[in-house]
């Protein structure tokens, strides 16, 4: 390979990582600027809320019909596509004056990310080969994995040092450079047989069912998973129901129309139309194994995303910035773990590399669980952090290799909508579900911490479990401060430290189920790119040229 090729290699890298790394910021980067966005705009919380949760639902509800779009226009051009809507839509959210707007760009802009995330995984799995192949899977997983907890540090220094309007417009000179990188050093890869027409009713069914499974499961703690903890609303309408939250309707909505999109595939299949997903693909064992393992790599790091700031700051008394900088070294684990991940699969197998990752996750969640203390200081969850970094960056690198290794070229859209859909699903999954575990485990603990205090009276006992729990613990600082609730406060941070030790040994016993997964994935899994692929039924693709 010349010198011209290689350096043409590593800018084309370089270009699908920046543009991952916006959209993955970006899940993440809103949340500490809520309440300044709130008194600024002069909205309410749930719009503001709304306007969080949007780029979440939209990114989930597009993200199949944007990997098969890609396998009809080309991977390159939809993920130039993506790039424009995103810029486009963050410049909107930027200068946003109320609620509509800003809700308006970041819908936009989940739209723009549901067409660069497989897109670009599409490219790498088609213009990659050998060596290269397993380093640019590395370097781009390292991106996927660190970027998730860089978003709430960066947001939260945007915010404190300029506006909170520049967590969307430094969007603007990014997307930029990687359009220019994509005219410049991106290869297209397409099946021109592939068409759009693969069912209105499938293609509405799966969107409209995986936006309202992902709602569901990131809301459920919020609104409450069967009686309703709060009102709901969206725009002028009111959830009407006092006795039942609006998160089983949610729910149920979600299984009816995957079963409907389930259906409409199935008779598509049989008729010989194309479908929006073909179902085959998760016969190939890499691909089934591996994108379970995914979803538990997802559930694990947005859980601990969400369940470790709570703990710095209202167990440990941490600055947000404090707190952020600790999680940043998951961060940092993984940026600097992930390049190394395709030299050592050239070497040791995609499989021996994923189990590492897997055993390095379990055993850095174990390890922050077991030195979590109320009195600690926040920098001993470094060291731990760091090793769960590692994990992440050699995890999950050689996952997306080996989900993609045995699937045919002009699948690569599918399957990487495929894939990025079970990502999201574990992450939205891991909130659910770590984030029910603590306040289920915090308002147990609390309870029975509180009866102890005999000399408190009965309604200033209430006053702190409802603050408390309310909170999320977050609470707690403010009722050390005072007197009268001090001894209460000290009992409500030994039972979030509680808590949220409990939810790290979850998690560890979850990483040690994906650990057993990668057991069972094909020892030359991501390999041997090519072998064991499904029938195809649709004509050979116009491959990418290799970089």
């Amino acid at each position: 390979m010349s010198g011209r090729d290689r350096a043409r290699r590593r800018l084309c890298l370089a270009t699908l990582s920046v543009g991952v790394s916006l959209i993955m910021v970006d899940g993440t980067i809103v949340n500490v600027a809520l309440p300044t966005i709130i008194g600024d705009l002069g909205i309410t919380a749930t719009d503001a809320e709304w306007a969080n949760a949007g780029y979440t639902l939209v990114f989930a509800a597009l993200l199949l019909p944007a990997g098969r779009l890609g396998d009809v226009l080309g991977h390159r051009r939809l993920f130039a596509l993506g790039v424009v809507a995103f810029v486009v839509a963050s410049a909107l959210a930027g200068q946003a004056r109320g609620g509509p707007s800003l809700l308006l760009g970041r819908a936009l802009q989940g739209a723009g990310a549901a067409m660069i995330l497989p897109a670009t995984l599409a490219v790498i799995n088609t213009a990659f080969r050998g060596r290269d192949r397993a380093m640019a899977f590395g370097v781009w997983g390292s991106v996927i994995g660190g970027t998730v907890a860089i978003g709430p540090v960066l947001g939260g220094w945007l915010t404190s040092a300029q506006s909170w309007r520049w967590i969307f417009v430094i969007n603007v000179p990014f997307g930029a450079a990687v359009l220019a990188g994509i005219a410049l050093w991106v290869p297209e890869s397409r099946d021109p047989r592939a068409v759009l027409r693969t069912g209105v009713v499938g293609t509405l069914a799966a969107s409209a069912g995986f936006a309202a499974l992902v709602f569901a499961l990131i809301e459920g703690q919020r609104y409450g998973w069967w009686t309703p903890t709060r009102p709901f609303r969206a725009g002028p309408w009111d959830w009407p129901s006092s006795a039942v939250s609006p998160i089983p309707a949610a729910l149920g909505l979600g299984a009816l129309c995957l079963g409907v999109f389930a259906a409409a595939t199935g008779r598509r299949r049989r008729r010989g139309r194309p479908v929006l997903l073909d179902v085959t693909l998760f016969a190939v064992p890499s691909f089934r194994i591996g994108s379970i393992a995914i979803a538990i790599v997802g559930l694990a790091e947005f859980g601990l995303v969400f369940v470790l700031p709570l703990y710095l700051q209202a167990a440990l008394g941490a600055s947000a910035l404090r707190a952020g900088l600790v999680i940043l070294a998951l961060a940092v684990g993984a940026l600097l773990a992930g390049p190394s991940a395709g030299p050592l699969a050239q070497r040791h197998g995609a499989r021996t590399v994923v189990l590492a990752g897997l055993l390095l996750e379990t055993a850095g969640i174990a390890a922050a669980g077991a030195v979590m203390a109320p009195a600690s200081s926040p920098w001993r969850l470094v060291g731990p952090l760091l090793v769960y970094g590692a994990g992440v960056g050699l995890a999950s690198a050689q996952l997306s290799n080996v989900v993609l290794a045995d699937i045919p070229v002009e699948r690569s859209g599918q399957a990487s909508g495929a894939q990025s859909t079970t990502r999201l699903l574990g992450s939205a999954l891991g909130i659910a579900v770590l984030g029910t575990v603590l306040v289920t485990t915090l308002g147990a603990g609390l309870d029975r911490r509180l009866d102890t205090l005999d000399d408190m009276p009965p309604r200033t006992r209430d006053a702190v479990s409802e603050a408390v729990r309310g909170s999320l613990g977050a609470g707690i600082p403010r009722l050390l401060d005072r007197p009268d609730t001090a001894p209460a406060a000290a009992e409500a941070r030994e039972a979030l430290t509680e808590a949220t030790r409990r939810v790290a040994f979850l998690t560890a016993a979850l990483m040690l189920a994906g650990v057993g997964l990668g057991w069972r994935l094909p020892r030359d899994a991501g390999a041997r790119p090519g072998v064991g692929r499904p029938p195809r039924p649709e004509a050979p693709a116009e491959k990418g040229r290799p970089l």
